[in-house]
């Protein structure tokens, strides 16, 4: 396999990886109250890759 060929195969993960992280923090800062110190969840989403923002939209968030 080419480069060309592994960097097209893996270019729709790094985009999906990308806009949960954004999407993931953007929510972070915009809601007043979550489960845990903000801080914390900016680490776990920014470090966490894919499973971070998944982390933090599952327990994290607080609706109510």
């Amino acid at each position: 396999m080419s480069d060309l060929t592994i960097v097209l195969a893996l270019l729709p993960v790094l985009i999906i990886q990308f806009g949960l992280m954004i999407f993931a923090l953007v929510d972070l800062i915009r809601n007043p109250r979550t489960v845990g110190p903000k801080w914390l969840w900016g680490i776990i989403i920014v470090i966490g890759n894919i499973i971070g923002p998944v982390l933090y939209f599952i327990f994290g968030r607080r609706n109510y």
